[in-house]
């Protein structure tokens, strides 16, 4: 069974920094593509940051230069370093497992972690 773990969500005032953790089991984990997605109240989800096998990133525009992925493939987990945080970050944040074959694909998603940047 495969499962998706995320930890590290909380309050934070704008300007503060927060680490989330995605834990995985029951996947080959060094073969996926993560990410890390959010969905704000009343918006769509969102594409954050993403990492792949090889380890590539990549980050939608408004988080680049505060935002940082990571991956530990001996620990099959990843990370999101979020500083400098605005209140316009504050969403839900889940943590994405992608797998695409010549055969198959996989797809998994973790429960989320709440973040909210206020004062």
């Amino acid at each position: 069974q495969v499962q998706l773990v995320e930890s590290g969500g909380g309050l934070v005032q704008p300007g503060g920094s927060l680490r989330l953790s995605c834990a995985t089991s029951g996947l080959s984990f060094s073969v996926y593509a993560m990410a890390w997605h959010r969905q704000a109240p009343g918006k769509q989800r969102e594409l954050v940051a993403a990492i792949s096998s090889g380890g590539s990133t990549t980050y939608t525009d408004s988080v680049k230069g505060r935002f940082s992925i990571s991956r530990d493939n001996a620990n099959n987990k990843i990370y999101l370093q979020m500083n400098s945080l605005k209140p316009e970050d504050t969403a839900v944040y889940y943590c994405n497992a992608d797998f695409r074959g010549p055969v198959r694909q996989y797809d998994y998603w973790g429960q989320g972690t709440q973040v909210t940047v206020s004062s």
